[in-house]
């Protein structure tokens, strides 16, 4: 299980939630953090880079010179080299780019980034994706923050059975048998933000999960 860190009522909620939750890796996006004041905390501060791996995301960028100026900002920060790609030119669906997203995946490898690429349901992109070096493949069961489950399983089902790396369930699960779902077929992982940030009972939801 893998954590988001948007969305939450409060800082306190994601704090318990994380605890309740028991993840290893938190995915927080840069760009919707005020770095400008040195003064000033972020939800970073409230992260135990000890206990969690913390795992930087390109969320809000639109192209993939965006995507690598936001990666190279997280490496100049000494966070880990791993970057969750997302290209979401878009705002109105929040679907990622195919295109966008081949071209940073290419841009960060050579950067000597590891590439945790967000995707469509897309059995062909997942496998150039892997062939080009992306670490794992993160399609969408379905569109962000819609809490609508899977309906993409057709799809999952068929990336996961060509792919020899690890495939993550990432977007639009609602419920932890979403979750369970994704594991029966053959997901290594899952990532999870929505669904608990906005529950009645963040930390609750979090250990269901």
């Amino acid at each position: 299980l893998i954590l988001g860190t948007g969305k939450y009522r409060s800082t306190s909620d994601m704090v318990n939630a994380i605890k309740a939750s028991d993840t290893e890796m938190i995915t927080v996006a840069l760009r919707r953090l005020d770095l400008g004041n040195p003064n000033k905390s972020t939800l970073l501060d409230e992260i135990d880079p000890q206990k969690y791996h913390i795992l930087p995301n390109t969320a809000g960028c639109k192209t993939a010179k965006e995507a690598l100026g936001i990666a190279r900002l997280a490496r100049s920060m000494g966070l880990p080299n791993w970057i969750k790609l997302e290209i979401i030119p878009y705002t109105k669906y929040l679907l990622p780019d195919p295109i966008g997203t081949l071209e940073a995946a290419k841009l960060l490898i050579e950067d000597d980034f590891v590439v945790l690429p967000y995707i469509n349901a897309d059995p062909v992109l997942a496998l150039k994706l892997e062939d080009i070096g992306c670490a794992t493949i993160m399609p969408l069961g379905s569109a962000i923050g819609s809490g609508q489950g899977i309906h993409t399983s057709e799809q999952i089902k068929i990336i996961i059975e060509q792919a020899s790396i690890p495939v993550i369930v990432d977007a639009g699960l609602g419920v932890p048998s979403d979750a369970s779902q994704a594991m029966e077929m053959g997901a290594s992982a899952v990532l999870v933000n929505t669904a608990i940030a906005q529950a009645q009972d963040p930390s609750l939801m979090a250990e269901a999960f």
